[in-house]
């Protein structure tokens, strides 16, 4: 079996902790914020930037282009290494799209070597539990086709679920309308919102107050989630650790569930969902 390295991408939101205990490689996107320089996400110091969220500075995101993608992804081959990328949704980013033809061009330089890029239709610690799970399997021995395989049976069982505390962010990405946003603040409603089968952001339901939005999100995995009590779970947040702490004694006393790692939601995916956002993702029956 040759040896291969998994890659992804800073969208997968994935902590230091999981990266570093990993044989896992992450390219980084980068996130301009107003008047600064474009910095890779990694050197974002996120309570900072969450701060600045906070002032109604706007944050902007660049995606990965072919050329850096082919620079990763060739330094690898060169040393014999196969290469499985598995990459940020294409319904939310053209970031995929360049892996994937980083990868068609290199598989004509190397055309003994196994290159595959497949998208994820993933996005944040969803895509970033799927990593994880792929990777704990590349551990355990199993080979690249074995991952690619199961990646591809269960992208789609990739739950995500989540809701916002601040509308101006949905309405700005054309998320939602002007008026939409207004009212909706005014009478505190909160969006649910989930990632569809095409790799979209969908705006499912609305909730009263941000505990019954929080409270929502329990009640899809409650609903969905395949033998919680053996999955790990994964939270997300945009600044509001409480809250995830609440969602996740939740989901430990409630449904069982004995892993919950909780991270923040990273600059490339919180310039867009903003301070307040909370996350929840699990493998279910169906998204």
């Amino acid at each position: 079996m040759n040896k291969y390295i998994i890659i992804t991408d800073s969208s997968a939101d994935l902590t230091k902790e999981i990266l570093e205990d990993s044989e896992l490689k992450s390219i980084q996107l980068d996130v301009i914020v107003e008047g600064e320089a474009p910095t890779p996400n990694c050197n974002v110091e996120v309570k900072d930037f969450y701060a600045k969220l906070r002032e109604k500075k706007s944050a902007t995101t660049a995606a990965v282009n072919i050329d850096a993608f082919s620079a990763v992804f060739d330094s690898y081959l060169a040393q014999g290494f196969d290469v499985l990328y598995l990459g940020f949704s294409s319904g939310l980013s053209g970031t995929f799209n360049a892996g994937f033809v980083a990868a068609k061009e290199l598989s004509e330089k190397y055309p003994e070597r196994k290159i595959f890029a497949l998208d994820t239709l993933c996005a944040s610690l969803g895509q970033g539990l799927l990593v994880y799970y792929a990777v704990k399997m590349k551990n355990n021995g199993a080979d690249i086709e074995t991952v690619r395989d199961f990646v591809e049976e269960n992208k789609l069982k990739l739950c995500h679920w989540f809701t916002v505390d601040d509308l101006f962010f949905l309405k700005r990405g054309g998320r939602i309308n002007a008026a939409t946003a207004i009212v909706g603040s005014m009478l505190s409603i909160k969006p649910v919102l989930h990632v569809d089968n095409k790799g979209r952001l969908i705006n499912v339901t609305k909730a009263r107050g941000r505990k019954a939005a929080i409270d929502a999100l329990f009640d899809k995995m409650k609903q969905t989630a395949i033998d919680p009590e053996e999955q790990t779970v994964f939270i997300s947040h945009g600044d509001v650790e409480e809250d995830a702490e609440y969602l996740a004694q939740r989901i430990k006393t409630e449904l069982g569930v004995k892993e919950v790692k909780i991270g923040y939601v990273g600059p490339v995916i919180g310039a867009h969902s903003g301070p307040g956002t909370l996350a929840l993702f699990y493998l279910g029956t169906e998204r």
